[in-house]
């Protein structure tokens, strides 16, 4: 089916076509845009309701500015779709997500628009800052813009810069996107904040006319600038709370105002334009704006995937058999099991509740499961906090987010050797989500910290008895469990819980020709691999290792005196990773093998489908078979087949 776009939205090739319009005609710019989005994304999925709620902010910001000169940094990408619509990449949206398409997220090497890659949150004032320093050291006379919201202001990383803003005296303009949610509705102080300034109806009528006042006031000698500015500070700081805080730190602050009315952002951005220095403007938006079931269920409709657009009806997949749950799914369901048996067990998470399907237990333990916000680092070190008063933390983060937390996690955790429990969802290759959200790094990261146990189910059975074996008392140090995004492969899962020796892997299958080592889910491409390698006559042994640290050293020892050909096979970064902990274990103990690792490579893997990576970096079913054909390609077997 093809999508077209607006009469008006179709002659809209770059900014400089939108600044040729009225702006009477910028209204039915936004109701375009707003729905060349959702026919878009109805059909061929991605992100939804950030972006519908920015509509009217990103028209208004690229018909005021001179982009891409002036600097507009997004904060987080999912509120970027109409300014890659409106930035040359319309007639190519559909392509956006797919492989070798258009990024989900604004990145630097596809457009001079997109001025700063962003993926994670709360980066987006430390860029344009950064920017407006730039500019200002090189006498340039350009512009910069950030715009946060999302929930990203929750982070601390935007404090810090908020910080430094207000006196880097540069001139940068914050955009405070407030539509009170990030995937899930926002927590914290700071959303009680921002409550109390939009809808306190005094601050917003009297603040109304004092800036009215002020417009008519007679600038001259015996009036000056300065008094006028201090006679506002001192009106506005009587009647909002905003200037005990973004004030506060030398920024000045204008709104609340309504984000979706395009003539009052456009006459606000026009003045904001001319007021050097730092400046930060409030606007209320609603996530998902425009469409009617995207603003009742914001965080179902964050990402909702494939639908129809006039019924909303998502569309599922059917099958035949019978699935198997989501890995993040029995997580939440399972984490739940044990902490009815065990009092002690607390679970944390940095504002994924949904998406770590923690969430489940928030409901049924309020008082045992927490959402901190967009605060990795926090919420390590408030879990180490928990942990020194004998409570056995489960830490939920995905594993690109916790790149972020790496100092809690080594000075805060591994060095006081507190036993959290660190579940890493979304490990290795997660699709669509693209390079900022591959979990391809925990395993090198994590392994040359002292105290850390490393380990990864095959399964959901697998990861059910690792959970188990983690909240047991006699667990003596920090552990992570690893598992991927998405489906597992046991649709009979809910299977009793049982221990599992630390640093014990297991023999799946004997072979004669070589051995093939597999750490977690991609344990199931080797055995699908197998199953094929077995009708050509070659017979490879698999190796479940489970734990990556502490190496299990006599399956090992094991291995290398059976075998002369090994392969490694790991859903993350090969180096510095698992086949890496196998080399240094050979080297160690004077083995002699001919080795082979397949993972992830060491450069930046871009977005697709889960399968279609797998299949690009070589270690789904199909690699393993071309590699063990490779390696057995001289073979006495292989010839004596070839020869038949």
């Amino acid at each position: 089916m093809e999508i077209l776009p607006g009469s008006l939205l179709k002659t809209i090739n770059n900014p400089n076509d939108l600044k040729k319009l009225s702006k009477d005609d910028l209204f039915r710019v936004c109701d375009e845009l707003r729905q060349y989005i959702i026919d878009v994304v109805s059909v061929h999925g991605g992100h939804f309701g950030a972006s519908l709620g920015v509509v009217e902010l990103t028209v208004a910001l690229h018909y005021i500015y001179n982009t891409p000169y002036d600097q507009l940094v997004w904060d987080v990408g999912h509120q970027a779709y109409g300014h890659k619509i409106l930035t040359g990449r319309r007639d190519n949206f559909i392509t956006n997500r797919k492989y070798k398409g258009l990024s989900g997220f604004p990145k630097r090497s596809e457009s001079e628009y997109d001025t700063f890659g962003v993926g994670h949150s709360s980066t987006s004032i430390s860029a344009a800052l950064g920017m407006a320093m730039a500019a200002k050291y090189k006498n340039e006379e350009r512009k910069t813009v950030a715009v946060i919201g999302d929930g990203a202001m929750t982070a601390g990383m935007a404090f810090e810069a908020l910080n430094h803003a207000g006196v880097a005296d540069s001139d940068v303009l914050i955009v405070l996107n407030d539509n009170c949610m990030s995937i899930d509705p926002n927590v914290g102080a700071l959303k009680e904040y921002l409550t109390d300034i939009t809808t306190s109806q005094t601050y917003n009528k009297f603040r109304d006319d004092v800036w009215h006042l002020l417009g008519k006031l007679p600038v001259g000698k015996r009036f000056t600038r300065d008094m006028a500015s201090k006679l506002e500070a001192s009106i506005k700081g009587m009647v909002s709370k905003s200037s005990n805080l973004f004030e506060a730190l030398n920024i000045r602050y204008f709104g609340p105002i309504d984000g979706h009315n395009i003539t009052k952002l456009v006459d606000t951005l026009q003045d904001l334009k001319n007021i050097p220095g730092p400046k930060l403007l409030h606007i209320v938006t609603v996530k998902g704006k425009g469409y009617a079931l995207a603003e009742k269920d914001q965080t179902k409709w964050h990402a909702p995937g494939l639908f129809d657009k006039v019924t909303g009806e998502i569309v599922k997949k059917t099958f035949t058999t019978p699935q198997s749950p989501k890995y993040q799914d029995v997580f939440g369901y399972s984490i739940i099991e044990l902490a009815e048996k065990n009092e002690k067990i607390m679970a944390v998470t940095p504002a994924m509740p949904s998406g770590s399907s923690l969430k489940y237990m928030m409901e049924k333990m309020p008082h045992r499961a927490f959402d901190v916000g967009i605060c990795e680092q926090h919420a390590v070190t408030v879990s180490a906090g928990l942990a020194t008063q004998g409570m056995r933390v489960y830490c939920n983060i995905y594993s690109s987010f916790m790149q972020r937390a790496y100092d809690q996690v080594v000075h805060d955790v591994a060095i006081q050797n507190l036993a959290v429990v660190f579940c890493l969802d979304r490990a290795g290759l997660v699709g669509e989500d693209g390079p900022t959200h591959h979990g391809a790094y925990d395993i090198p990261f994590f392994r040359c910290i002292p105290n850390m146990i490393i380990s990864s189910p095959m399964n959901e059975q697998e990861l059910r008895n690792l959970m188990y074996t983690a909240q047991l008392s006699s667990l003596p140090h920090p552990m992570v469990i690893r598992y991927p995004r998405g489906e597992g492969v046991m649709p009979e899962w809910r299977t009793a819980f049982t221990e599992i020796e630390i640093g014990k892997g297991r023999k799946i299958k004997d072979g004669r020709d070589l051995a093939i080592l597999s750490l977690g889910h991609p344990g199931n491409f080797v055995t699908t691999a197998i199953r094929e390698l077995r009708t050509i006559g070659l017979d490879p042994a698999h190796y479940d290792m489970r734990f990556v640290k502490p190496l299990d050293a006599v399956l090992l020892h094991d291995v290398f005196t059976k075998f002369e050909k090994i392969i490694t096979v790991e859903d993350g970064a090969i180096t510095g990773g698992f086949g890496s902990a196998v080399l240094e274990f050979m080297s160690a103990n004077n083995y002699t093998a001919e080795i082979k690792m397949l993972g992830i490579p060491d450069r930046i893997i871009e977005h697709g489908s889960p399968k279609e990576l797998h299949r690009e970096c070589g270690y789904d079913a199909q690699g393993i078979i071309e590699t063990v054909k490779e390696m057995m390609k001289d073979s006495v077997t292989v010839n004596n087949f070839i020869a038949g």
